[in-house]
């Protein structure tokens, strides 16, 4: 027998039971993918704000952390959020966190975030809308 199936009664339909049980592990399912992916994004925020805070004092530490985060990401298929995003360089894709790695810096004609790495002189520009 099934885990959790519920034979039906005598002179009910078995397909409507066979079609309550599989809505019922549908549901079950759909829910724990959800579940599965707020623990992931919690994760991921806990593992780069300690990147953050160990960046100064233990920078392997951070990397390691940073890169762990960015895995949880890919896996579970979540799209980082901006301030993540950005604290990973577009061509060497090293970990820079702000300040310590990396050099932001505010543009004045197209209104823009500018920010450099400091491990390969990359910069790249984020436009801010009005």
């Amino acid at each position: 027998s099934i885990r959790g199936f519920q034979p039906c009664d005598a002179g009910s339909n078995p397909a409507d039971c066979i079609y309550s049980f599989i809505s019922q592990q549908f549901d079950r399912l759909y829910y724990m993918k959800s579940s599965k992916k707020q623990i992931a994004t919690k994760r991921m925020e806990i593992l780069f704000n300690n990147a953050l805070l160990n960046a100064k004092n233990n920078p392997g530490l951070a990397e390691k952390q940073a890169e762990i985060a960015k895995k949880i990401s890919m896996k579970f298929k979540i799209t980082m959020p901006f301030e993540i995003r950005s604290s990973f360089c577009k061509k060497c894709k090293k970990f820079i966190p702000p300040g310590i790695a990396s050099k932001i810096r505010l543009g004045s004609k197209p209104k823009s975030i500018r920010i450099t790495c400091s491990y390969c002189n990359h910069t790249y520009r984020k436009i801010i809308s009005q």
